[in-house]
């Protein structure tokens, strides 16, 4: 599988072992772009997150609904038995 936003690898360069101040430099500006690269993953890791987390507020809110929908039906169809069912031994 192929990386997203993939980058091309830089590559180390051939610097003489008596030059150990390029090396340094080197290693330095490659922290750098790990680091960027690492501060992008966890924002985008975020912003996932922060979305999942919405979408289960969203369907835990739809069930619910639907959920007290279905009670409040509930309680008025037994209501109107109860009427039915007092007005029944009281009409001559």
């Amino acid at each position: 599988m192929k990386k997203q936003n993939a980058r091309p690898a830089v590559m180390k360069p051939e610097i003489e072992p008596a030059n150990p101040m390029m090396e340094m430099v080197w290693r330095l500006e490659r922290l750098e772009r790990q680091v960027q690269r690492l501060s992008e993953l966890v924002r985008n890791h975020a912003e996932d997150n922060d979305r999942l987390v919405r979408i289960v507020a969203e369907d835990r809110d739809v069930i619910r609904r639907e959920l007290l929908r279905k009670h409040e039906h509930r309680v008025r169809v037994r209501k109107h038995l109860r009427d039915v069912s007092s007005k029944v031994g009281v009409e001559p």
